[in-house]
Parts: structure tokens; sequence; C-alpha cells
């Protein structure tokens, strides 16, 4: 047992001055730096749908298309009137546990993304906006609360923004699935250079690795010795993969947040999400020294 904690100690392999190393590290370092800034966007995805999930499937929009008339305050009053029956109707449904219909100021504070400051809403032909909350175990037939209220207030138009939302959820799986893909990609070419690289430095070193047979030790020890070492290459490589990653996901994050009223400046990460992203060397370290380990005693057994 001793012999062989100092045989561990020495380490007899010279992997240490191999000039793959930088190689391999760099290989590492990059993969790392591709999949933090994918994971990020994954996560970050992930959070916007989540959040337009709380936050609309207990709501509905209803629309009070404008009266178009030649007088103007006439058009206006008659749009209110439908509101107000709109109101009333919505207010009389089972389920629905609020009704609010959107003030002058809050129709601008709406469209001044699109129509800059200064406006006026009483001047333009602007539908009116009524925002209602419904519970969350309710059931509804969404196409005949349409009809019933369109009966109601023949100007007003229901939108319950599930299809919105479908279309939302779909586009983010899409996303998701092509990050996933980007990101088995990496896990196998940087897996595939560790197996290649390994066995390239069994190769180099085969005399060394006879002789340490021939003096007793066992696959598993060469085998422990190549995943220390690719271990540490690993978890090295992460690290600065990750140095230069984290200053790329915050630089993104600062131009999503750049974009006003858009679903992109919604995404943020969770400290659930930093969480993985900061574990990636410990992924990468963990990845290497597996893919090594194996390599070298799946080799040795055909090499010798």
């Amino acid at each position: 047992m001793s012999d062989h904690v100092f045989i561990a100690r020495k380490q007899e392999l010279p992997l240490k001055g191999e000039n793959t190393s930088l190689f391999l590290q760099v290989i590492i370092s990059i993969a790392v730096f591709i999949f933090a800034i994918t994971l990020s966007g994954v996560l970050s995805v992930d959070s916007v749908v989540n959040s337009w999930n709380k936050s609309i499937l207990g709501s509905l929009t209803v629309q009070i298309i404008p009266v178009n008339d030649i007088n103007k305050e006439k058009a206006r009053a008659e749009t209110l009137v439908y509101e107000e029956k709109a109101v009333e109707f919505l207010k009389s449904v089972n389920g629905v546990t609020r009704v609010s219909a959107l003030s002058d100021e809050q129709l601008n504070e709406l469209l001044r993304p699109w129509l800059g400051d200064g406006i006026d809403i009483s001047e333009l032909p602007a539908p009116r906006i009524i925002d209602v909350r419904i519970s969350p175990d309710a059931e509804f037939d969404f196409a005949q609360l349409a009809k019933d209220l369109a009966a109601a207030s023949p100007q007003a138009s229901l939108d319950n923004h599930k299809l919105w939302l479908n279309k939302l959820i779909a586009f983010a799986d899409g996303l998701n699935l092509i990050a996933s893909t980007i990101l088995i990609l990496i896990s196998a070419i940087t897996s595939g250079a560790i197996f290649y690289t390994t066995q390239m430095s069994l190769g180099l070193h085969r005399q060394i690795i006879e002789i340490l047979h021939v003096i007793g030790a066992k696959d598993a020890y060469i085998a422990q010795q190549y995943a220390r070492r690719m271990a540490f290459l690993g978890l090295t490589g992460g690290i600065i993969g990750l140095f230069f990653a984290v200053p790329a996901i915050f630089f993104i994050g600062n131009l999503a947040l750049a974009i006003e009223g858009g679903i992109i400046s919604e995404a943020n990460l969770s400290v659930g999400s930093w969480i993985m992203i900061l574990s990636l060397p410990l992924f990468s370290m963990l990845i290497a020294m597996l893919t090594a380990y194996y390599t070298v005693k799946k080799t040795l057994k055909k090499m010798l």
C-alpha cells in the first residue's frame, strides 16, 4: 500500500510536459465559453416564458374599437359608452375577479414607446383597453364568451392571449432545441478531443507504461494518473473559459435591457441559473477526468 502511494506521488508518466496540454486547455476554454453563453441564453428564454406564463394566463384583454364619426367628441362619447357596457358585462361573468378600464394616462404610457412623448390619446382613433383578471382555476368557453361580449358591447373584442402565448412557447422550444443541440455537440467535440489526445499520449509513453506493468502497476493506476492530469486541465480550462464568458453574458444582458418594452428585455438569470453557469468548470473537470480514465482503461486492454 505504501509503495502504491509512493508511486502515485512520483507521477512516473511525464504528462505535464506534453505539447498537447496547452492545445487541450485551449479547446476546453473555448468549449466552456460557448457552453456558458448558450446555457445563459437557454435559461434566459425559459425565464421569459415562465414570467409571461404567470402574468398572462390569469388575464384577458378586451379592446373597444373606437367609433368612426366625423364628430370626434361624439365618437369618443359613444366609444366610452361601449366601454362601460363591456365592463358591466365582464363584472357579471363567473370566474372574473377584477375588471379595470385603462385610463387615458395608462394608454399614453402603453403607446409612448411607439409614438413618443406628448401624445394626446383623445386625438387618436386608438382603441380603449380593459384589463380583466380571472381566477386560476376558472374554466371558460372563450368562443362563447367572445360572442356574449359582442352582444353586450358590439365594439368589444376579446383576446385571451392563449394563441400568442402558445406561439411564444413554440418559439422558445425551438430555440431551446437548437441550444441543446449546440451543447451536445460542444460536449461531444470536447470529449473527442480528450479521447484522441489521451490515446496519442498513451502511444508516446508506451514504453514507460510497459515498464510500469512489469513492476506491478495496474491499468487502473495508470488511468488514475491520466484522470488527475485531465481533471486539472479541465478545471483550469473551464475557469479560463468562464472568466471570459461572464463579462460577455453581462454585456449581452445590458444590450437586452436597452430594448425598452420588448420581450428580450425581460430576460434575466436567477441565482440558480448563475450557480449552474459558475459550476461549468467543475463540469468540464468531471467530463475530462471520466473521459480520460475510461479511454486509458479501454486502450490499454487493446494495447498490452
